[in-house]
């Protein structure tokens, strides 16, 4: 009997130990040691900051050499963040300015801030420099003339017909000792503040961007130096030029300009930031040989 009682419990532990007699088929099994081990759901990362430029159309106005060349570079720099940038091309100093003012462009980028000033004065517009970008040296180029030495009394001298270009030529013709300007003309001076013309030249007023064309028929001309570039005159093969350290280096510094209120916009700090870059700088400094000279 008790042979038969320590079966009896000898097999019950059995069962036990296997979870149950005849219950081991469905019985749910333990997980095993080489499963996965479960993990937390990965959180989408969160999106790139978009460009708040991107899709930006920038419109400037500017006169073909360099300004439009150089801005060609510009259009690259801010092509890679996103901007669009159309030039529109002008062979005059008015219209790009009046486009500004209405709103038509967004900036223009053609003329030293002192014609800016002028401008403003003149036609009330509300023009405003964003950037300075560059210098011009005026030229004196020879025309039927081949040297200052050479000019004969009464020759004829042409010199741009606007206000503050007309003084800069003057100024130009007054360094090489061809006339002498009242004290303190300055760079408000006409002919009329011209006190001693010891050759008697004849100072022939025309507009700016005919000087290059009617180079031929005076004896010299001071020629802008966009209008002098378009025409493929070079620097080095002008007469004489302004001194790099005179007035006219400061006075005559070209502007990106934009009317009031925008010149810290977004888009326009980063029109200004891409026109004053080393790219450019080297742009200028390989392309034009000295007739146009970076102030940045």
């Amino acid at each position: 009997m008790k042979k038969f009682v320590s079966l009896l419990l000898t097999g019950a532990l059995a069962c036990a130990l296997l979870a149950g007699c005849g219950g081991g088929n469905t019985a749910s099994p333990s997980p095993s040691a080489s499963a996965p081990a479960s993990s937390a759901p990965v959180e989408p990362s969160a999106p790139a900051a978009s460009n708040p430029l991107e899709g930006t159309v920038l419109k400037v106005g500017a006169t073909p050499a360099p300004h439009a060349e150089i801005l060609e570079v510009v259009k690259g720099l801010l092509a890679e963040q996103g901007i669009t940038l159309e030039i529109v091309e002008f062979n005059d100093y008015i219209q790009p300015n009046l486009a500004v003012e209405s709103g038509e462009l967004d900036a223009n980028y053609f003329q030293h801030v002192t014609y800016m000033n002028e401008f403003n004065v003149s036609d009330s517009t509300h023009l405003v420099s964003a950037a300075d970008v560059h210098y011009e040296p005026f030229g004196l180029y020879a025309g039927k003339t081949a040297s200052i030495a050479d000019l004969a009394d009464g020759a004829q001298i042409a010199v741009p017909n606007d206000t503050t270009n007309e003084a800069r030529a003057l100024l130009l013709l007054e360094q090489e000792g061809l006339i002498t300007l009242k004290e303190g003309a300055g760079i408000t001076a006409t002919k009329a503040d011209i006190a001693e013309n010891p050759k008697n030249l004849d100072i022939v007023e025309l507009e700016a961007n005919q000087l290059p064309v009617r180079l031929a028929d005076v004896d010299m001309a001071v020629i802008n130096g966009n209008y002098a570039i378009d025409a493929g005159l070079k620097v080095a093969d002008a007469v004489a030029i302004e001194a790099a350290d005179g007035e006219a280096a400061t006075a005559y510094v070209n502007v990106l300009a934009v009317k009031e209120g925008n010149e810290d916009s977004p888009a326009i700090q980063a029109l200004a930031a891409a026109l004053t870059s080393q790219e450019v700088k080297d742009f200028i400094d390989e392309t034009y040989a000295g007739a146009v000279v970076p102030v940045f």
